[in-house]
Formats: C-alpha cells, sequence, structure tokens
C-alpha cells in the first residue's frame, strides 16, 4: 500500500499542464513554435483589421515557417526590458504588399508589455513581414505629434517567458538603430499557425517553396 501511496503522492506534486487560453472577444489567436519554445499571439482584427489581416496572411501562407528571431533590443536603463523582433527579414521571396499604417492613435491599442507590433522601415506604409514582442511597456513606438509610430496590433497571451528568455540572450554587430542588437545566434521560426477560424491563404506565388520536396 506505501508504493501506491508514494506514487500518488508524487504524481500529485507535478505540474498540471498549462491550460491554452481562449481567444479574447474580437482577436485570432496565432502559436509561434521556435527552437526557444512556443509563444501565443492573440491578434486584434477588431481595432487593427488591415495589420492583423496582413500577418494572418503571412501566418497562412506559411511565409514565416522556417525565418528566425533575430533582433534582443534591450533597453539601456533596464536590460531586462526591451523588445525582441523576427519574421522574414530581407527575404523577398517571401515579402507580400505593405498594408497601410494603423497608427495608435487610431487603433487605440499601445506599447504595453507584451504588445505585438508590426517593424517598418522609414516609410510610413513600409511594413511586410517582421514584428516586434515587448517586453515591458515601450510608448516611443506610439503614435506622437507628426510622428504615426508603429502599428500594435495584438498581445502576447503565453509563452512570455519565451520572449523574455530571447530578449536575454547575446547579441552584437547590426548598423544604426540596430547596433548591438542582432542575436549571435538567432532563434528559429519553425512555424506559425492559426488556432482560430479557418485558414486563408493568399494566391501569391510561393517562390521560396520551389524545389522544395514535402
Amino acid at each position: 500500500m506505501r508504493p501506491l501511496v508514494l506514487a500518488l503522492a508524487a504524481l500529485l506534486a507535478q505540474p498540471l499542464p498549462a491550460v491554452a487560453q481562449k481567444a479574447p472577444p474580437g482577436t485570432v489567436r496565432v502559436r509561434i513554435v521556435t527552437s526557444a519554445g512556443a509563444i501565443t499571439l492573440a491578434i486584434d482584427v477588431r481595432h487593427a483589421p488591415k495589420t492583423a489581416a496582413n500577418f494572418l496572411a503571412y501566418v497562412d501562407d506559411g511565409r514565416f515557417d522556417g525565418t528566425q528571431f533575430y533582433r534582443a533590443a534591450r533597453t539601456k536603463a533596464d536590460p531586462h526590458r526591451g523588445f525582441i523582433q523576427g519574421g522574414v527579414g530581407t527575404d523577398y521571396r517571401r515579402i507580400l504588399p505593405s498594408p497601410p499604417l494603423e497608427p495608435t492613435s487610431k487603433t487605440g491599442l499601445h506599447h504595453v508589455d507584451g504588445t505585438v507590433s508590426m517593424a517598418r522601415g522609414a516609410a510610413e506604409d513600409s511594413a511586410t513581414g517582421n514584428f516586434s514582442l515587448m517586453v515591458g511597456e515601450n510608448p516611443g513606438l506610439d503614435a506622437r505629434g507628426g510622428d504615426k509610430g508603429y502599428a500594435a496590433f495584438g498581445r502576447v497571451i503565453a509563452g512570455m517567458d519565451v520572449v523574455k528568455r530571447i530578449l536575454a540572450m547575446k547579441t552584437s554587430g547590426g548598423r544604426g538603430a540596430m547596433k548591438g542588437q542582432m542575436l549571435d545566434k538567432p532563434v528559429e521560426l519553425t512555424r506559425a499557425e492559426r488556432l482560430d477560424g479557418t485558414p486563408k491563404p493568399t494566391s501569391a506565388i510561393k517562390p521560396w517553396l520551389i524545389g522544395v520536396r514535402h
């Protein structure tokens, strides 16, 4: 009897498996599987519909599959805060037409802890398939005055420990605003998958898959 009691006690002592969170109203969940662990996002299709549709097109097309998280931007005041960035990088074979910028002043979404934000170039409407995940608030990315900032379009609802782990990884290299922020060993983004609704892949050609055996 005693071995059975000990076995039961050991079983009860084990941590319970994490329960998948339901999608908050007006959002679509996306799971991102990486070599550092899984991250689940709630994409806000209600407040940032155009930005969300662009991101989901990359997900449904498989354009994020086999890409990387390549940047960890830590703040000087607190290295435990900042953001990580990943996506298609400069792989033009995967890039879709850019959506119009939906600034935070229009959407009401802001760059707080866990926010998902689209990366872009100098031009306002230049976002493609690169995105950032906030660790701590980053109001400098919000729209202010004549600066429209960046488009926030969702938040992390699971896997924030993975985001923080990537932020803490060793960095070097980079130029300009990215100087010293490129991950020495980029984190593999194995796949991104929609957890809610029906995938809506685009009809665009997928040249990076040419010659790839399935």
